[in-house]
């Protein structure tokens, strides 16, 4: 086998790239202002044009492929016992070059960006037990007016009846709404598709993902449809530039609470109260014995239909993907891993206080 010239370079670019990332992750004004608030706006615009017309998810296909190929090669060499191991070798990292190279061009900078409390101009300190309890009851007030506002009794759980296509154009419309009062959370050009590998994700613990490839937001239409707004709403977030996880979050229940349709403000009240009554369980597990007493029945039986379905899904496969994921987020300067999904409390407390809802 020759050696090919750019397979070298390519491969050589690699770990340059990576010594620039290092450098670059450490200026969030400039990421923010020439990349976030510059050319990624239009990037993301483009492959949403590009893709949102299309049925199905482009981005699933490519993972299928990419997975194919690697099999491939893998095969390949051992069937050849180890043949031209070095130029094989020097290829498949030329790839991953290119892989590395797009991901962080088309969307994976924004985790680099500024962050979103300051974006909003929030004061962020440490907040109290009492800060977090008074935003908790706040929640459930609301969230049990939703419940009850549903079903006409607080004893009967939530059943969405909306089909999740449905869903995704209505999320559109909070969105829309919400840009009313957040201009930097402005949507446009929807490409929000059902994951054609959501048992997988199921299996994984998963509820989306956006392919950064390709700039779809996938999910899993297998998941609860009670969880469904926000969820959609989150992967939305991830598209307009909001790469960590406890902003998506955010944003994901600003657009689901600021929707004029009753089961997304409902979906809202529940994420939120989620995160919350998680966070006072670690601080006082007896609070948050006293505030659960507080929830309407029908939403305790809500968070138990989700519980039993996660439940049902669960392998030895799955803490291995959990794994593999926190480490990607913590390379992606989120040092809490998968943990950082719950830092939405901050944004929330904040939102809350400084909104004066409470």
């Amino acid at each position: 086998m020759k050696w090919n010239k750019r397979h070298i370079f390519l491969a050589i670019f690699l770990p340059i790239q990576m010594l620039l990332m290092q450098i670059i992750s450490n200026n969030p004004a400039i990421i923010e202002r020439y990349y976030s608030n510059g050319i990624y706006p239009y990037i993301s615009s483009f492959f949403r044009i590009l893709l949102g017309w299309i049925p199905f998810s482009v981005g699933d296909l490519l993972i299928a492929f990419a997975l194919f190929i690697f099999v491939r090669f893998i095969f390949i060499l051992i069937k050849s016992k180890f043949k031209n191991f070095i130029p094989k070798t020097v290829h498949f990292v030329a790839v991953l070059s290119v892989i590395y190279f797009c991901f962080y061009l088309f969307w994976g900078l924004n985790y680099y960006r500024e962050p979103l409390a300051k974006n909003l101009n929030y004061q962020q300190q440490k907040y109290t037990t009492d800060q977090l309890t008074k935003v908790t009851k706040h929640i459930i007030e609301k969230l049990n007016y939703y419940q009850f506002k549903i079903t006409k009794s607080d004893t009967l759980k939530v059943d969405n009846p909306y089909h999740q296509k449905e869903m995704y154009k209505m999320a559109i419309s909070g969105y829309d709404n919400l840009a009313k009062d957040f201009q930097q959370l402005k949507y446009q050009f929807s490409a929000v598709k059902s994951s054609s590998m959501s048992l997988l994700q199921t299996y994984n613990g998963t509820s989306g993902y956006l392919n950064p490839l390709t700039g779809e937001a996938q999910v899993n239409d297998k998941i609860p449809k009670t969880s469904y707004p926000t969820t959609t709403c989150h992967e939305m977030a991830h598209q307009i530039g909001f790469a960590a996880e406890n902003e998506a979050n955010f944003v994901g229940f600003l657009a689901a609470n600021y929707n004029d349709d009753i089961y997304f403000k409902y979906a809202s009240y529940r994420m939120a109260f989620g995160y919350c009554i998680s966070e006072i369980r670690k601080r006082d597990s007896n609070l948050s014995k006293e505030l659960w007493l507080t929830v309407n029945k029908g939403i305790a039986k809500d968070f138990n239909n989700s519980y039993l379905f996660w439940q049902a899904y669960k392998n030895p496969f799955e803490p291995l993907v959990k794994k593999g994921y926190n480490a990607y987020l913590k390379a992606n300067k989120q040092t809490k891993g998968v943990a950082s999904y719950n830092y939405v409390v901050d944004l929330l407390i904040s939102y809350f206080e400084v909104s004066n809802k409470l």
